[in-house]
Protein backbone atom coordinates (compact mmCIF):
# COMPACT_ATOMS: atom_id res chain seq x y z
CA UNK A 1 0.00 0.00 0.00
CA UNK A 2 1.20 3.23 -1.58
CA UNK A 3 1.84 5.64 1.75
CA UNK A 4 1.61 9.45 1.30
CA UNK A 5 3.28 11.23 3.61
CA UNK A 6 2.95 15.04 4.65
CA UNK A 7 5.53 17.17 3.62
CA UNK A 8 6.23 20.31 5.14
CA UNK A 9 6.10 23.69 3.31
CA UNK A 10 9.46 24.99 1.81
CA UNK A 11 9.83 28.31 4.17
CA UNK A 12 11.86 31.24 2.86
CA UNK A 13 15.63 31.82 3.44
CA UNK A 14 16.07 32.62 7.31
CA UNK A 15 12.75 31.19 8.59
CA UNK A 16 14.43 28.12 9.94
CA UNK A 17 16.85 30.69 12.14
CA UNK A 18 14.06 33.33 13.06
CA UNK A 19 12.27 30.19 14.71
CA UNK A 20 15.44 29.56 16.78
CA UNK A 21 15.85 32.97 17.98
CA UNK A 22 12.01 32.71 19.14
CA UNK A 23 12.45 29.87 21.00
CA UNK A 24 9.42 28.41 19.14
CA UNK A 25 8.83 25.50 16.07
CA UNK A 26 5.48 25.98 14.58
CA UNK A 27 3.71 22.96 13.53
CA UNK A 28 1.91 25.23 10.65
CA UNK A 29 4.93 27.66 9.09
CA UNK A 30 2.51 28.66 7.05
CA UNK A 31 0.95 30.92 9.76
CA UNK A 32 4.69 32.23 9.97
CA UNK A 33 4.82 33.22 6.27
CA UNK A 34 1.39 34.80 6.61
CA UNK A 35 3.04 36.92 9.96
CA UNK A 36 5.59 38.34 7.75
CA UNK A 37 3.15 39.53 5.05
CA UNK A 38 2.11 42.78 4.66
CA UNK A 39 -0.11 43.96 2.71
CA UNK A 40 1.06 46.11 0.47
CA UNK A 41 2.82 42.74 -0.55
CA UNK A 42 -0.43 40.65 -0.71
CA UNK A 43 -1.94 43.52 -2.62
CA UNK A 44 0.78 43.35 -5.21
CA UNK A 45 0.88 39.54 -5.38
CA UNK A 46 -3.03 39.01 -5.40
CA UNK A 47 -2.99 37.03 -2.33
CA UNK A 48 -6.44 36.90 -0.07
CA UNK A 49 -4.04 37.50 3.87
CA UNK A 50 -1.82 40.12 5.31
CA UNK A 51 -0.28 39.62 9.02
CA UNK A 52 -3.25 42.09 10.22
CA UNK A 53 -5.49 39.79 11.52
CA UNK A 54 -3.03 37.90 13.62
CA UNK A 55 -1.81 41.19 14.28
CA UNK A 56 -5.13 42.14 16.08
CA UNK A 57 -4.82 39.16 17.52
CA UNK A 58 -1.17 39.40 18.66
CA UNK A 59 -2.16 42.65 20.82
CA UNK A 60 -5.15 41.14 22.60
CA UNK A 61 -2.65 38.32 24.23
CA UNK A 62 -0.17 40.72 24.40
CA UNK A 63 -1.77 43.08 26.31
CA UNK A 64 -3.34 40.22 28.80
CA UNK A 65 0.30 38.42 29.57
CA UNK A 66 1.76 42.09 30.35
CA UNK A 67 -0.92 43.21 32.42
CA UNK A 68 -1.15 39.29 34.17
CA UNK A 69 2.86 39.61 34.29
CA UNK A 70 3.25 43.49 35.65
CA UNK A 71 0.09 42.13 38.70
CA UNK A 72 1.66 39.71 39.46
CA UNK A 73 5.08 40.89 39.54
CA UNK A 74 4.65 43.91 41.26
CA UNK A 75 2.26 43.34 43.96
CA UNK A 76 3.28 46.77 45.89
CA UNK A 77 2.36 48.99 42.51
CA UNK A 78 -1.29 51.11 42.00
CA UNK A 79 -3.31 51.05 39.11
CA UNK A 80 -1.60 53.83 37.69
CA UNK A 81 1.68 52.76 38.63
CA UNK A 82 0.78 49.50 36.37
CA UNK A 83 -0.99 51.46 33.30
CA UNK A 84 2.51 53.35 33.19
CA UNK A 85 4.79 50.42 33.50
CA UNK A 86 2.24 48.60 30.66
CA UNK A 87 2.34 51.49 28.13
CA UNK A 88 5.69 51.44 28.18
CA UNK A 89 6.29 47.99 27.75
CA UNK A 90 3.79 47.42 24.89
CA UNK A 91 4.36 50.67 22.99
CA UNK A 92 5.39 50.99 19.66
CA UNK A 93 9.44 51.71 20.29
CA UNK A 94 9.91 48.83 22.17
CA UNK A 95 8.26 46.54 20.27
CA UNK A 96 10.05 47.54 17.46
CA UNK A 97 13.11 47.16 18.90
CA UNK A 98 12.17 43.94 20.04
CA UNK A 99 11.43 42.97 16.30
CA UNK A 100 14.60 44.53 15.41
CA UNK A 101 16.83 42.17 17.75
CA UNK A 102 14.93 39.64 15.97
CA UNK A 103 15.66 40.20 12.94
CA UNK A 104 12.31 40.66 11.45
CA UNK A 105 12.30 43.74 9.36
CA UNK A 106 14.55 41.51 6.82
CA UNK A 107 12.19 38.91 6.87
CA UNK A 108 9.00 40.65 6.31
CA UNK A 109 7.38 40.38 2.61
CA UNK A 110 6.57 43.50 1.46
CA UNK A 111 5.57 45.35 -1.73
CA UNK A 112 8.05 47.34 -3.87
CA UNK A 113 7.23 50.74 -3.03
CA UNK A 114 6.75 50.01 0.63
CA UNK A 115 10.29 48.40 0.00
CA UNK A 116 11.95 51.40 -1.36
CA UNK A 117 10.47 53.43 0.36
CA UNK A 118 12.03 51.98 4.00
CA UNK A 119 9.66 50.17 5.53
CA UNK A 120 12.02 47.60 6.88
CA UNK A 121 12.96 49.98 9.09
CA UNK A 122 9.86 51.63 9.96
CA UNK A 123 8.74 51.47 13.53
CA UNK A 124 4.99 51.28 13.33
CA UNK A 125 5.44 48.30 10.80
CA UNK A 126 8.11 46.09 12.85
CA UNK A 127 5.76 46.92 16.10
CA UNK A 128 2.90 45.52 14.01
CA UNK A 129 5.02 42.53 12.65
CA UNK A 130 5.98 41.44 16.08
CA UNK A 131 2.27 41.37 16.87
CA UNK A 132 1.21 39.43 14.13
CA UNK A 133 4.09 36.72 14.78
CA UNK A 134 2.94 36.28 18.65
CA UNK A 135 -0.69 35.88 17.34
CA UNK A 136 0.73 33.26 15.06
CA UNK A 137 2.32 31.73 18.53
CA UNK A 138 -1.17 31.55 19.66
CA UNK A 139 -2.56 30.29 17.00
CA UNK A 140 -0.31 27.76 16.64
CA UNK A 141 0.28 26.41 20.06
CA UNK A 142 -1.90 27.63 22.32
CA UNK A 143 -1.78 30.32 25.16
CA UNK A 144 1.29 28.77 27.52
CA UNK A 145 4.45 28.99 24.76
CA UNK A 146 2.99 32.49 23.81
CA UNK A 147 2.80 33.73 27.45
CA UNK A 148 6.46 32.51 27.70
CA UNK A 149 7.35 34.05 24.69
CA UNK A 150 5.92 37.43 26.00
CA UNK A 151 7.44 36.67 29.04
CA UNK A 152 10.60 37.07 27.83
CA UNK A 153 10.16 40.06 25.97
CA UNK A 154 8.86 41.95 28.84
CA UNK A 155 11.88 40.91 31.27
CA UNK A 156 14.49 42.24 28.53
CA UNK A 157 12.47 45.38 28.31
CA UNK A 158 11.85 46.41 31.99
CA UNK A 159 15.18 45.27 33.04
CA UNK A 160 16.88 48.04 29.96
CA UNK A 161 13.72 50.27 30.34
CA UNK A 162 15.66 53.61 30.37
CA UNK A 163 18.19 52.50 27.94
CA UNK A 164 15.62 51.33 25.85
CA UNK A 165 13.82 54.33 25.65
CA UNK A 166 16.50 56.40 24.03
CA UNK A 167 16.87 53.96 20.91
CA UNK A 168 14.21 56.03 19.50
CA UNK A 169 13.89 58.88 21.67
CA UNK A 170 11.67 61.09 19.72
CA UNK A 171 8.78 58.31 19.29
CA UNK A 172 9.39 57.91 23.36
CA UNK A 173 9.27 60.80 24.44
CA UNK A 174 6.06 61.59 22.06
CA UNK A 175 4.71 58.21 23.27
CA UNK A 176 5.64 59.32 27.22
CA UNK A 177 4.01 62.67 26.78
CA UNK A 178 0.66 61.27 25.14
CA UNK A 179 0.34 58.96 28.16
CA UNK A 180 0.97 62.08 30.45
CA UNK A 181 -2.03 64.39 28.46
CA UNK A 182 0.51 66.90 26.91
CA UNK A 183 1.56 68.16 23.61
CA UNK A 184 3.13 66.23 20.45
CA UNK A 185 6.13 68.01 20.67
CA UNK A 186 7.49 69.85 17.84
CA UNK A 187 11.25 70.27 16.80
CA UNK A 188 12.24 73.91 15.50
CA UNK A 189 15.43 74.62 14.08
CA UNK A 190 17.03 77.47 15.39
CA UNK A 191 21.10 77.32 14.31
CA UNK A 192 22.76 75.85 11.61
CA UNK A 193 26.81 76.86 11.70
CA UNK A 194 30.02 75.63 9.41
CA UNK A 195 30.45 74.78 6.52
CA UNK A 196 28.63 72.01 4.06
CA UNK A 197 30.79 69.48 5.03
CA UNK A 198 31.32 70.23 8.72
CA UNK A 199 27.77 71.75 9.42
CA UNK A 200 26.38 72.04 12.68
CA UNK A 201 22.79 72.30 13.29
CA UNK A 202 21.04 72.89 16.64
CA UNK A 203 17.36 72.32 17.29
CA UNK A 204 14.56 72.82 20.70
CA UNK A 205 12.22 70.48 21.33
CA UNK A 206 8.91 71.95 22.46
CA UNK A 207 5.70 71.41 24.10
CA UNK A 208 3.48 74.04 23.84
CA UNK A 209 5.31 77.43 24.84
CA UNK A 210 7.81 75.20 26.36
CA UNK A 211 11.35 74.40 25.38
CA UNK A 212 12.22 71.25 26.82
CA UNK A 213 16.00 70.61 25.53
CA UNK A 214 18.50 71.71 23.09
CA UNK A 215 19.98 68.84 20.66
CA UNK A 216 23.05 69.43 18.45
CA UNK A 217 23.98 67.23 15.47
CA UNK A 218 25.31 66.52 11.94
CA UNK A 219 22.36 67.02 10.74
CA UNK A 220 18.67 67.93 11.65
CA UNK A 221 17.78 64.35 12.23
CA UNK A 222 20.55 63.83 14.47
CA UNK A 223 19.79 66.81 16.09
CA UNK A 224 16.10 66.29 17.04
CA UNK A 225 17.26 63.23 18.42
CA UNK A 226 19.99 64.34 20.61
CA UNK A 227 17.01 66.56 21.84
CA UNK A 228 14.44 64.08 22.06
CA UNK A 229 17.11 61.89 24.34
CA UNK A 230 17.78 65.31 26.26
CA UNK A 231 14.02 65.94 27.11
CA UNK A 232 13.33 62.48 28.12
CA UNK A 233 16.67 62.83 30.47
CA UNK A 234 15.25 65.88 32.06
CA UNK A 235 11.80 64.40 32.51
CA UNK A 236 12.49 60.76 33.93
CA UNK A 237 14.83 62.50 36.75
CA UNK A 238 12.27 64.51 37.46
CA UNK A 239 9.89 61.47 37.88
CA UNK A 240 13.07 60.50 40.26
Amino acid sequence: MRRFLRRRPVLPEGFEQLQKRLGYRFDDPELLREALTHRSYANERGLGVSYERLEFLGDAVLALVSADWLYRGRPEASEGELSKLKSFLVSEPVLAAHAEDLGLGELIRLGVGEDRSGGRGKPSLLADALEAVIGAIYLDGGFAPTRAFVRQLLTKAHGARREWRYRDAKSALQELLQAAGRSVPRYVLTASEGPDHEKLFTVECRVGGETLALGVGRSKKHAEQAAAESALRDLEAREG
